[in-house]
């Protein structure tokens, strides 16, 4: 008998209006004739602010989503992957009756639950039980179920101990974990999940992804599975799909999935941006390549990976004494790491062929899960001779078993081995 299809989405689209930057004008007559012209451009965005169509090119409309569409059959789990700003979690906020659709329609057939954010519908001020009662009710189960179910719900949550204390008090992973546990316990024909494995210990998301198998074994229950974690993705999933700018690029197999993904990302560790650059002296930065532990182009790296950087320089004449550094910055714009050329006991000498290449190696990284952007500066006879703002951008990956029991290790960007011990 053929497996009926629990969800299918045709068409999906979601546009947000985005804020831009100020104009600013040189000239007193462009300061006037844009002050003529703003009653007219004002009204015309205020009556765009309830209609957006695909058609509409304005600047300040954003999709996230764009024609997406595909169908779930009952009993499959399907993995969602793609970077940062795919559309992956909007699509989800969708499926979940969060938010509605731009355009396009989700048909879903079934009880669906969804775990979207850390103790999402939590009242801080109200205990865990009492939270375990409102969560429950928010996500459709009447008083006499969570009842029935109250006990294995706070023993697979692990927080027995804390279960009468304000959830205020809790830690992120303990918040996640209650949450996790009270959605996985509703018995959910289509359960949707995004990214919550990134919060507790290996046990805990060893736990939830054994609960998740369970329950799609169970009466051939859905999954919908969002993960930066691809080795999570193909444990679990029977099916992946990777989104990319909001548009849906391939759906197959995990393993295939997951390979195409890893070889695109590869790709764009060749794509070098330039359009922030400064300095014309006799020696510039021509590219930089990443390299993996073996040897590959990549743009994508495990919890502790070598990452080996490759500067490509290129002089008119034989140039000693070149300085390179470089500084390697968070999402947010601060910058975590600086190093230099001046390290090396060698004076190098640029200039003498058609490219030098000077290579660092951070062996192993131990920068966490994010995306990092690299900043180059060269210098020779103490001027700047050129300057590259985020030239290429790398991404870190926690799907590595160490960076998992790590306490707390989402708590700043950075994490170091120190030898530890006791003073006699």
């Amino acid at each position: 008998m053929e497996e009926r299809v629990v969800m299918r989405v045709e068409n999906l689209s979601k546009a947000y209006r985005i804020g831009l930057s100020e104009q600013r004008h040189d000239t007193l007559g462009a300061v006037i004739g844009a002050w003529f012209k703003s009653p007219f451009q004002n009204y015309k965005r205020l009556r765009n602010l309830s209609r957006i169509a695909a058609s509409n090119e304005d600047a300040d409309i954003y999709w996230a989503l764009k024609n997406v569409s595909f169908d779930v059959k009952q009993g499959v789990v399907l993995g969602i992957i793609g970077k940062n700003g795919a559309g992956k979690s909007t699509l989800l906020k969708i499926l979940s009756q969060i938010t509605d659709p731009t355009e396009g329609q989700a048909e879903i057939n079934g009880r669906v639950a969804s775990l979207l954010e850390v103790g999402t519908g939590f009242n801080p001020e109200l205990t865990g039980r009492e939270n375990v009662y409102l969560n429950g009710t928010i996500l459709g189960m009447t008083k006499a179920e969570i009842t029935r179910k109250f006990a294995e719900i706070i023993e697979f949550s692990g927080v027995e101990k804390f279960i009468n204390t304000p959830v205020k008090r809790y830690s992120s992973g303990m918040k996640v974990r209650l949450a996790f546990a009270v959605a996985a316990h509703l018995d959910p024909e289509i359960l949707i999940v995004d990214e919550v494995l990134a919060v507790g210990d290996s046990e805990f998301q060893k736990k939830c992804i054994q609960k998740m198998q369970s329950i799609a074994d169970q009466s051939g229950r859905t999954i919908l599975f969002v993960s930066h974690d691809l080795i999570a993705v193909q444990k679990l999933c029977t099916e992946v799909i990777l989104l990319d700018k909001g548009r849906v690029v391939m759906r197959d197999e995990p393993q295939k999935v997951v390979d195409f993904y890893l070889k695109a990302d590869a790709a764009t560790a060749f794509e070098n941006d330039f359009s922030n650059r400064r300095g014309s002296g006799p020696v510039q930065l021509e590219r930089i390549n990443l390299l993996n532990q073996n040897n590959q182009a990549s743009g994508v790296f495990q919890f502790q990976e070598k990452i080996k950087i490759q500067f490509i320089l290129k002089a008119n004449e034989a140039l000693r004494g070149v300085v390179l550094t470089f500084a390697i910055r968070n999402i947010e714009g601060r910058e975590l790491f600086y190093s230099s050329s001046k390290q090396s006991e060698t004076e190098f000498i640029i200039g003498e062929k058609p490219q030098d290449i000077l290579e660092a190696h951070l062996d192993p990284n131990y920068f966490v899960p994010g995306v990092y952007f690299i900043r180059v500066s060269l210098h020779w006879n103490g001027a700047l001779s050129d300057r590259v703002e985020d030239i290429v951008s790398f991404e870190i990956l926690d799907s590595a078993s160490d960076v998992r029991n790590l306490p707390d290790f989402r708590v700043g960007n950075f994490y170091y081995h120190l030898n530890w011990n006791v003073q006699p």
